[in-house]
C-alpha cells in the first residue's frame, strides 16, 4: 500500500490536488459523509414501511462512510471491506438497502486509483451473490434480470467508468504539466545558450576592435615620445593617429553599450564592417611604420554579411598581432574568391612563430606572444579560428615559407539558407 501524498499506483495518482484547489482529504471526508447519509436515508425509508430494524443497522452506514477516509491509501482493502460489510449486513437480517448502492463509492475509488480489474471483479461478485440469493428466495428470474440485476450492473458500471474517466483526466493534467515543465526548461536552456553565444560574440568583437585600436595607440605613443623633440611632424602624425584610434574605440564601446542596454525588441540591427571597410585598419598599421600592401579582389555583394564581417575581424586581429608581436616591417593583405570560396591571407616578414600547447591542441603563435602563463594560444587566434569554424570555414596560422608569420582563412562566399 502507498502512503498518502506518495507516488502513484499503477495508473492512478494517490493524492493529486483537486483542480479547484480543494484538499483531497476534504473531498474524501465529504464523500464519506455523503455515503453514510445516503445509506442511512435508505435504512430510514425502510423504517417508515414498518419493517422495524435495530438502531445497530445505522452503524453499518457510518462504517461504509468511514471507509472512504482510506480510499486513496488502500482502495482494494476499502472495496473488499465494503463488499464484506454488505454481506454481513444482510446476514444479520437487516432491512434491504440494495446491493450496488453501498458499494458505488468504493467501486469508484478503486477504479479511480487504477484498480479497475479489482473493481470489476468485486462488482461481479456482488451481483452474482445477490442474484443467487434472490433466486433462492423465489424472485422471478425475468424480474431479477430486467430490473434488479440491470440496476445493480448499471450503477456499478457507471461508478467504474466515472473512476476511469477521472483517473484519465488526472493523468492528462499531470502529463500536460510535465510537458510544460520540460518545454519551459528547454526554452530556458536555449535562452542561456543564446546568451552565452552573444557573450562570446561580444568578447570576440571587443577583443578584436579594442585590441587593435589600443595596439595602434601604444605604437604611436612610442613613436610620438621618441619624435617629439627631433621630428615634430612625425610626432604630430602619431598623435593624430592616437586620437583617431581612441575615438574609434570609444565609438565601438558606446555602440556595444547601447546594444546591451536596449530592450531586445527595440534593438536596431547594427551593420558590421566588411572587407570594403578595411582601409582605416591599413592606414592605422601604416601609421605605426609598417609598409602595407593590399590586394583585395572581391566584387561588392559577392559575400554574405556574416562572411564579410568575419573577414574584416580576421584582418583586424591579424594586423593587431603583427603590430604587437612580430617585429615586422612589411605586411601583405590579400583576399580573392576561388570557386565561390573567400581565400584571405595576412602575411608579414617578422620573427615567425613558436608553438604553444593548449585546450585547442598544438598551435603556432606569433613569436613574442605571451604564452608563459597559461601555455595556451592567445585568445585572438582562438577567436579567429572560432569565427571561421562557425561559418563552415577553416583558419590556419604559422610561419611563412621564407620568413615571417601568415594567417590564412578559407570561408564560403555565401551561407546556405
Amino acid at each position: 500500500m502507498c502512503a498518502v501524498g506518495g507516488s502513484s499506483y499503477a495508473g492512478g495518482v494517490t493524492d493529486t490536488p483537486h483542480p479547484f484547489g480543494v484538499s483531497p482529504r476534504v473531498l474524501d471526508a465529504l464523500l464519506g459523509i455523503g455515503v453514510a447519509l445516503g445509506v442511512a436515508l435508505v435504512i430510514a425509508a425502510e423504517a417508515d414501511t414498518g419493517s422495524g430494524q435495530p438502531p445497530a443497522a445505522y452503524l453499518f452506514a457510518v462504517a461504509f462512510g468511514a471507509l472512504m477516509v482510506w480510499r486513496r491509501r488502500a482502495p482494494r482493502l476499502v472495496l473488499a471491506l465494503t463488499v464484506l460489510g454488505i454481506f454481513t449486513y444482510y446476514a444479520l437480517g437487516y432491512p434491504p438497502i440494495g446491493i450496488a448502492w453501498p458499494a458505488v463509492a468504493a467501486t469508484y475509488s478503486a477504479a479511480e486509483q487504477g484498480r479497475t480489474r479489482t473493481a470489476i471483479i468485486a462488482g461481479a461478485v456482488l451481483v452474482a451473490v445477490a442474484a443467487f440469493f434472490r433466486i433462492d428466495e423465489g424472485l422471478p428470474t425475468a424480474y431479477l434480470i430486467s430490473y434488479e440485476m440491470f440496476t445493480n450492473v448499471a450503477l456499478l458500471a457507471a461508478a467504474i467508468a466515472l473512476g476511469v474517466s477521472v483517473r484519465t483526466r488526472r493523468q492528462a493534467r499531470v502529463q500536460q504539466a510535465r510537458i510544460l515543465e520540460l518545454t519551459t526548461a528547454e526554452q530556458e536552456r536555449r535562452a542561456a545558450a543564446r546568451l552565452q553565444d552573444e557573450r562570446v560574440q561580444i568578447a570576440r568583437d571587443l577583443h578584436d576592435s579594442i585590441g587593435h585600436s589600443l595596439s595602434v595607440v601604444s605604437m604611436n605613443a612610442g613613436v610620438a615620445a621618441e619624435a617629439l623633440e627631433q621630428d615634430r611632424p612625425t610626432a604630430e602624425r602619431a598623435l593624430a593617429q592616437i586620437r583617431e584610434s581612441a575615438g574609434q574605440t570609444l565609438r565601438e564601446l558606446r555602440a556595444t553599450v547601447r546594444l546591451l542596454r536596449s530592450a531586445p525588441d527595440a534593438r536596431e540591427p547594427i551593420t558590421a564592417p566588411g572587407l570594403a571597410s578595411i582601409a582605416p585598419l591599413l592606414e592605422a598599421a601604416r601609421g605605426t611604420g609598417l609598409q602595407v600592401e593590399v590586394d583585395v579582389r572581391v566584387p561588392d555583394g559577392s559575400l554574405s554579411g556574416p562572411i564579410d564581417a568575419a573577414a574584416y575581424r580576421i584582418v583586424q586581429e591579424s594586423l593587431t598581432n603583427v603590430i604587437r608581436h612580430s617585429g615586422a616591417t612589411q605586411v601583405a593583405v590579400t583576399a580573392t574568391l576561388v570557386d565561390a570560396w573567400l581565400v584571405l591571407e595576412v602575411r608579414d616578414d617578422g620573427r615567425g612563430a613558436t608553438t604553444a600547447q593548449g585546450a585547442h591542441g598544438a598551435l603556432e603563435v606569433a613569436d613574442g606572444a605571451d604564452t608563459s602563463r597559461t601555455h595556451a594560444p592567445p585568445s585572438g587566434i582562438i577567436g579567429m579560428r572560432e569565427r571561421a569554424t562557425l561559418l563552415g570555414g577553416t583558419l590556419t596560422v604559422g610561419s611563412a615559407e621564407d620568413r615571417g608569420f601568415a594567417v590564412r582563412a578559407e570561408l564560403p562566399g555565401r551561407l546556405e539558407p
